[in-house]
């Protein structure tokens, strides 16, 4: 505690807060860093993080300091060149009571690790003593498997946080002892506390619905939305897609959010806008929505549009309000593997989708599609090839492939990784196939790994991952920290077993 501030972050900190529009600036006697592991720019487009701080900032006698991975922290192999600070008053992570931390998904807890080092904060909780920050997690990691958070975390908030981050502040606050307020927390029934539970997860937590929905609270130009201002308009989703999170199975499923709230809500004077939701296409006053920002000259982005929902009049008003490209999920690479993961999304309407983009001038139609899912084969590939060179004769034809990973709360929980090797060796069949026909962009195989094995994994897994980051945090030292775990990339990665004549010799 008590580091000495570093200086260089002051001009990049000092030009983003000069160009933020909605701060609420705040003299508070308990100020907590609200701590967001990965750069501004990202941490900034988080909705759920700009809710929690406007949650906190409303209330009395408690104030939030937001801090961030520094830019360019998140590449692997990247070391962090200064102690993480706040952007309200430069002050030390370690110096703050509380640090409460929003992760979004597994490959962030290495942002974590490194924030938490540079800060002089011990790493792992059991290591804390009472002069170190209290560490607070939860984001929407939680929804599916934070046991890996574990071994960092002197709590985890699981689910939607609104109605419990403050309680949860005022007991740490208000707690004799790391121990006693560890002890409080635990009693709580969607507080997941390691030292405690165990391996035992709590609830995950639902919100009131009177308290959505979430939206911006600071608008800036310096994230991957720029300047624009998000607002769900639905949390949750009524479909039933088998790898997913947030299927409709999750926190009472589908929430919508009513027309006439939502423009209560979107200032008047707002140019972007921005829904969100799982399913923001399936919200049953969606074209009406578009219509009525387009008719204001917005210019509207929408975080998920489903190919069963892209009829003409939709289309046409996503046009209107400023869409260039028709980004839809194709998800599987067959009709028979999009049946396995119960997508509802058909031949017809990925082909009625490309005839609207052509009729209404969209530059391109871009699929986002998964590899590897159980059961896939070459052949599945080779049909994906076939079908999409087909509607690259209608429109020019975008894809963004990601292997696919199992994750915990889905009905393809526990199911295998494909192998980095395959993954990689099918992503080479489809861009052969589609060379000159369609732009082919897929994400890492061997990252993808890495994702799996945390999302399959407990607090051991979390250690592995301390271990790669302060080895260097590159693919080779997570592939040898998982290695002793048992966790390899691919099938022919695994020892041989040991014969007795091996062991004679």
């Amino acid at each position: 505690m008590g580091s000495q501030r570093p200086t260089s972050q002051r001009p990049l900190i000092r030009e983003r807060l000069a160009d933020e529009r909605g701060r609420i600036d705040k003299d508070a006697p308990y100020r907590i860093a609200l701590t967001y592991p990965s750069p501004y720019h990202v941490g900034m487009s988080s909705l759920g993080y700009q809710q929690i701080y406007r949650t906190i900032q409303d209330h009395a006698g408690t104030a939030a300091e937001r801090v961030f991975l520094e830019d360019g922290g998140d590449r692997a192999g990247a070391d962090l060149a200064e102690v993480p600070v706040s952007y309200e008053s430069l002050r030390p992570l370690g110096d703050f009571p509380i640090v409460a931390v929003s992760v979004a998904y597994e490959i962030e807890l290495a942002g974590l690790v490194k924030m938490l080092d540079k800060g002089a904060i011990p790493l792992f909780a059991d290591d804390r003593s009472e002069r170190d920050p209290f560490v607070l997690c939860g984001g929407p990691l939680t929804f599916s498997n934070p046991i890996p958070l574990g071994p960092f975390a002197d709590a985890v908030i699981l689910g939607e946080a609104e109605e419990i981050i403050m309680p949860a502040i005022e007991i740490i606050r208000g707690a004799s002892s790391r121990a006693d307020a560890c002890a409080q927390l635990a009693e709580h029934p969607n507080i997941w506390v390691p030292s405690v539970h165990g391996e035992r997860l709590a609830t995950i937590a639902a919100c009131s619905n009177e308290l959505l929905p979430a939206h911006s609270t600071i608008i800036t130009p310096h994230t991957e939305l720029r300047d624009m201002f998000l607002v769900e308009s639905e949390r949750g989703c009524s479909r039933s897609c088998q790898y997913c999170v947030m299927r409709r199975s999750t926190n009472g499923g589908m929430r919508i959010v009513p027309k006439d709230r939502l423009f209560e809500i979107i200032p008047d004077d707002a140019k972007r806008v921005g829904l969100v939701g799982a399913a923001v296409s399936d919200h049953p006053k969606i074209t009406d929505i578009v219509n009525e920002l387009a008719d204001r000259g917005v210019h509207v982005g929408l975080s998920s549009l489903r190919p069963d929902r892209l009829r003409e009049p939709f289309v046409a008003a996503l046009r209107r309000a400023g869409y260039k490209t028709l980004t839809t999920a194709l998800d599987g690479t067959s009709e028979r593997m999009r049946g396995l993961i119960e997508r509802r999304g058909k031949e017809k309407h990925f082909l009625a989708a490309a005839e609207r983009a052509r009729k209404y001038k969209f530059e391109r139609l871009k699929l986002y599609l998964m590899m590897g899912l159980p059961g896939e084969t070459d052949e599945d590939v080779d049909e994906c090839v076939e079908f999409v060179t087909g509607l690259s004769k209608i429109v020019p034809i975008a894809l963004g492939i990601a292997p696919f990973c199992a994750k915990r709360n889905t009905p393809l929980d526990k199911q295998p990784f494909a192998g980095v090797d395959l993954v990689t060796k099918r992503l080479e069949r489809l861009r052969k196939g589609l060379k000159g026909r369609a732009d082919v962009r897929g994400t890492s195989a061997k990252w993808a790994w890495v994702e799996y094995v945390l999302a399959q994994g407990g607090m051991t897994e979390g250690r592995a991952l301390a271990e790669a980051v302060r080895s260097g945090g590159r693919y080779a030292d997570y592939r040898k920290a998982f290695a002793k775990l048992g966790q390899y990339p691919n099938a022919k990665d695994q020892p041989k077993p040991v014969r007795k004549l091996d062991l004679l010799a």
